[in-house]
This record gives C-alpha cells, structure tokens and sequence, in this order.
C-alpha cells in the first residue's frame, strides 16, 4: 500500500494500564500513525487516569499526538460517539479499535490497511486472537470467527454465508474515508453492532469487506450466562431496527454451526465435560436473542431488565416523548 496517513480511534471507558500497553505497541508499528483520537466516557475518569505516573510517561513518549474528548456516560452511543471521533479525524484512513486490543506485532496497522488499496474494499477487519486468561470455549469461539486465512466478502456470498457476510468488529478495522462518508457512516443512534451496519450497507452498495488475517489482536472475554443473554439481546434488538440490513438473511444457522463445531473441538481435545459450559452459554445466548427479536413487544421497564445498555433506551425514550409532546 502507497504510504499514507491513519489515525487511531479508540472510546475509552474507566481506562486501565491495558490503554497505555495499546498506545505503546501502536507506538512501534511499522507503518506510522498521524494521531490518536480518545473518545473517554466521563471527564473525571481520564483525569484520575492521567493522573498515574506510567500514564504521564506514556503519553509523553509517544510520537504521534493524541487528542482526547470526554462525552458523559448518558450521551454515550456505540455508533454516534464513534461517528463523533471520525469527524476529528483529518487522514484519508482511519482505524477504530477498542481499549482492550492489544497488537500481537508490530505490523497490525500495516497489514490491516493493505486490503484497503485494493478497489472496492470499504472496510478491513483484522484476526482476534484469545488472551491467556480466555477459557476453552471461548478460545474455540474466537477461531471459528476469526479463522488464520484471509477473506474477501461481497454481495454474491449472501446466498452461502448469510449474515456472517455482513460481520466485521470495531474492536480492529481500518476504513476508507471516501466511502465512509460516501456511505454516510456509521448510525447517529445505535444500541449496538455499528460496526456490522456499516458493513451490511457497503456490501449491499457492492462494496467488499475484507478480513485480514495476518492484523492480530489479542482480544477476548469471559462472559457470564447473564452477561450473554444481555449482549445478545442488544445484538438481535439492532437487526431488528435494520431491517434494510438484516431482513431476510439467515442468522440463526450460523450460531447452530458454531455450537456443534466447537463440541466437536472439546470431544478432540478430550475435554467433554465443557459441553455442558458450552450448551449453558448458548442457551443464554439464544435465549437473548430471541428475546431481543421481539423486544417490541416488551414494556420499558421490562427491555431495561434486559438490555446490557440502559442509557440507550432512556436517551430513545426521552427523544421519542418530547416528540409526542
């Protein structure tokens, strides 16, 4: 790819020394990075944050500038925030990733920007490998996602890979300016899964996602069965809000494949007693799911019982009543 500039998006919410790891290792890549663009969720906490002696060092050792702005925890919205952070944004390339990616080398901006030369390509998302902590599970999850080849995704794959044609992750993809803003970026209002939005539109425009499987991260979580069934139900509540994305395009098959995929792993690794982890946490996450399908259905009291993101509904609600009024 012809050098160029980027710069590194990255919302931040009660930062930990996991953020000044990141901005380190961003810090060595090889290919150079114009500025990071902070986007911190409430003013007090990066200034209790920066107030550390190893974050001072940090900053003041990096390079490439870094540029900070607080939203309050109210305001804050997956997509809208981020769209907030692109506008500060002067590079004709930009990288979003979220505070708990670190880069496995020093060649992650390098390589997940080199699809984007090739024509048509919007987005570029790159490999999430699982941290030392990340159970069994969890582990097989994100390499069945996340799989060591790379791969091109168009409109013309819908038919055989469904929605995982439309998947892409925030936590690390590059984008294209031209056709972000040709597009009209990412949603002003999204509960969740801004990042897969924008990708449905673009390959619906006949643009390519592309994965890069050689930009690794090191990135996972151990979620409870409750913290599932939350995250799913935010995930199926903004399928439903799109459904110029997401109408028609099966889903729930994939999902199928994964479970018996990754029960197969645990029989081959000879731990078989893990299915039963396995079969708790995807019957939490269906459970969520189909819970988060019909969410119209449900009072407001009830989605708030559910929903890993309160602050959404309540900021929704209060639009949607000062309209009535």
């Amino acid at each position: 790819m012809e050098r160029t500039s980027v710069d590194i998006i990255i919302p931040v919410y009660k930062p930990d020394r996991t953020l000044c790891l990141l901005l380190r290792k961003l810090r060595e890549q090889t290919f150079v990075v114009q500025k990071a663009i902070i986007v911190n969720t409430e003013e007090a906490l990066w200034e209790a944050y920066v107030g550390e002696e190893e974050v001072r060092e940090t900053l003041e050792g990096l390079y490439f500038p870094v540029e900070v702005f607080h939203v309050s925890k109210k305001d804050f919205d997956h997509g809208g925030t981020r769209r907030l952070a692109v506008e500060r944004s002067t590079a004709p390339y930009f990288i979003c990733m979220t505070q708990d990616a670190l880069p496995v080398d020093e060649f992650l901006v390098e390589r997940l920007l080199a699809p984007l030369a090739e024509p048509g390509v919007a987005v570029s998302y790159g490999r999430q490998l699982p941290r030392d902590d990340c159970g069994p599970v969890e582990a097989y999850t994100r390499s069945f996602n996340y799989p060591p080849k790379d791969m091109r995704k168009s409109k013309a794959d819908i038919s055989t890979l469904g929605i995982k044609t439309f998947f892409c992750s925030n936590v690390c993809a590059a984008y294209r300016r031209e056709v972000y803003e040709a597009l009209g970026g990412f949603e002003t209002h999204t509960i969740f899964n801004e990042d897969m939005i924008y990708a449905g539109h673009a390959v619906l425009a006949g643009y390519t996602v592309a994965y890069a499987a050689g930009a690794k991260i090191l990135h996972s979580h151990n979620y409870t069965g409750r913290q599932q069934y939350r995250r799913n139900f935010d995930l199926a509540v903004s399928q439903v809000q799109h459904p110029e994305v997401f109408s028609g395009v099966r889903s729930e098959s994939e999902g199928m494949r994964m479970v018996k995929d990754t029960a197969r792993h645990l029989i081959k690794i000879r731990k078989p007693w893990l299915i039963f982890s396995l079969i708790w946490q995807s019957g939490w996450k269906y459970l969520g799911y189909r819970a988060g399908k019909n969410y119209k259905d449900m009072k407001r009291k009830t989605i708030l019982k559910h929903t890993m993101s309160p602050n959404y509904w309540k900021t929704l609600w209060e639009h949607e009543d000062h309209k009535e009024e």
